[in-house]
């Protein structure tokens, strides 16, 4: 599907269909073509609400402002109402705010997550027509000025962020037993050949050697074996160097603390973290971004077998902390601990990001939408609530709280994998997180459990049922807001 701005006014373009986007209700403006139909069929024009005229071909849909997320929302809805029908051509005006550039990549975002498909395991494809989307540079509001070819950048920068992002979509929504530890080996192999990217991976023996313990220990049972991919992009006169840890668990089973049969069904979305690096370095090198960036993807499959790791071990993690298990099913902390200490160790990062689906206690907390953003700095947790607004994502900070040190404290080593108490689990969880992270960087973490938003079992915003790429649009946003903040200092000195 082709999104391209037409430099001509909405009606003289020709299309199938015409997506006319109704703003706070208002069936006054100028755009509405049908007031009296609609008011007839009762449409309310409520935030994502559609209404489709056959007679006319035109469809409506409900936006409660200009706001990037609103207008982002609305068309995902549009493009999800229309994939059903024939049309291969579709054509709307721009809904833009004074920050133009954000508002065109809304647009283009909304058609592109909202047109997302998966269906690899049916029988039958549910193949869209639609084939080309005209945005014409008519405005909504008459008073904003812009640039054509700012309109076109915005688009190709969209287009290379929903790429990434669908990628990390299939990534997630791809089966166990189609998907291994091997499996996101090959795929960042080919990413580093097609784009250049320093690549490298560490297989078992390379972990022992690494004295990756913990690691070693949740993927012992699986047949396939635990791996550790470092991706690099690095280019010349970085603004900036940053380390992205990713959670790859390609199946949790619970190990012996064994999960219910029913929790069981959509652990595939356990490599989520590690898929959200994947995906962002993707675009990074994609977009060519003045930033070096380094993708870490722990890479395990949590199983039973005879040799499988047991509650009551002590592990030793790489920085020589050891570790009680109580529960086997707390494994991806075990996977992040090593890889977040290796990290350190092969790069001088000036920040450092986890990505995880680590806790239900985050759902519970936060809800299925909003990500969990736990550490030590209250300016890079602002930094990342400004960058969600931009990219549309939702996040909520949980605050470390010294009271909650105590239910992570082993009488037999130096910390035990799970909480004592069933309360504050997120928290406690990014607590363990912390045992491993170097004291000078402290300030430079932050854990981001997406527990809530990475699978979903039903339709969200322009999210269809299950994988929704989570971490991808929000990590670029906040690259994007450092790199126009150092370029200001730069030109303040």
């Amino acid at each position: 599907m082709q999104i391209e701005i037409i430099d001509k006014k909405l009606q003289d373009i020709s299309a199938n269909c015409e997506i006319i986007v109704v703003i706070d209700e208002n069936l006054e403006h100028r755009f509405i073509k049908d007031k009296k139909l609609l008011e007839k069929l009762n449409f309310e024009a409520k935030q994502d609400a559609v209404c489709f005229l056959p007679e006319s071909s035109r469809l409506y849909v409900g936006s409660k402002n200009l706001e990037n997320e609103s207008i982002r929302r609305a068309m995902g809805a549009a493009i999800m109402a229309l994939s059903s029908y024939g049309f291969k051509t579709l054509k709307t005006s721009l809904y833009i705010s004074q920050d133009v550039e954000h508002s065109t990549r809304a647009i283009a975002e909304g058609f592109l997550l909202g047109s997302y498909k998966f269906d690899d395991y049916k029988s039958k494809k549910s193949k869209s027509n639609i084939e080309r989307i005209y945005i014409s540079t008519e405005s909504y509001n008459k008073s904003i000025q812009f640039k054509t070819s700012s309109l076109v950048s915005a688009i190709q920068t969209a287009k290379v962020i929903a790429k990434a992002t669908n990628t990390v979509r299939d990534i997630v929504n791809t089966t166990p037993h189609d998907f291994t530890p091997k499996s996101m080996a090959k795929r960042a192999y080919k990413l580093s050949q097609k784009y250049g990217l320093e690549y490298n991976v560490l297989n078992v023996n390379a972990l022992k050697e690494e004295k990756m313990e913990a690691m070693l220990a949740v993927g012992r049972a699986s047949i396939h074996k635990p791996l550790l991919v470092h991706l690099a992009h690095k280019p010349k006169n970085p603004v900036a160097t940053i380390s992205l840890v990713g959670k790859g668990l390609t199946y949790d089973s619970g190990g012996l603390s064994l999960k219910p049969s029913d929790f069981m069904v959509t652990m595939k979305l356990d490599k989520s973290g590690a898929s959200a690096v994947f995906g962002i370095m993707q675009a990074v090198v994609a977009l060519n971004l003045p930033i070096e960036v380094h993708g870490f993807l722990a890479m395990a499959e949590n199983m039973v077998a005879g040799n499988a790791f047991k509650p009551d071990d002590v592990l030793t993690a790489k920085n020589g902390t050891t570790i009680e298990v109580r529960n086997t099913d707390a494994e991806g902390r075990l996977v992040l601990a090593d890889a977040l200490c290796y990290a350190q160790q092969e790069v001088k990062s000036d920040y450092i990001f986890d990505f995880a689906t680590l806790t239900g206690a985050c759902v519970v907390a936060l809800g299925h939408y909003t990500s969990g953003l736990m550490g030590h700095s209250s300016a890079l947790k602002h930094s990342l609530f400004q960058a969600a607004n931009n990219s549309g994502e939702l996040v909520g900070t949980l605050p470390f709280n010294d009271h909650l040190q105590k239910l992570i404290k082993s009488e037999i080593a130096d910390v035990c994998n799970i909480g004592s108490s069933r309360y504050g689990g997120a928290i406690t969880a990014a607590m363990f997180l912390d045992k491993f992270i170097e004291k000078k960087n402290k300030a430079k973490w932050l854990h981001i459990d997406i527990a809530g938003p990475a699978y979903v079992e039903e339709q969200w915003a322009y999210n269809p049922f299950g994988a929704s790429g989570a971490g991808v649009r929000l990590m670029l946003s906040w690259m994007e807001d450092l790199i126009i903040k150092t370029k200001k200092e730069n030109n303040g000195s």
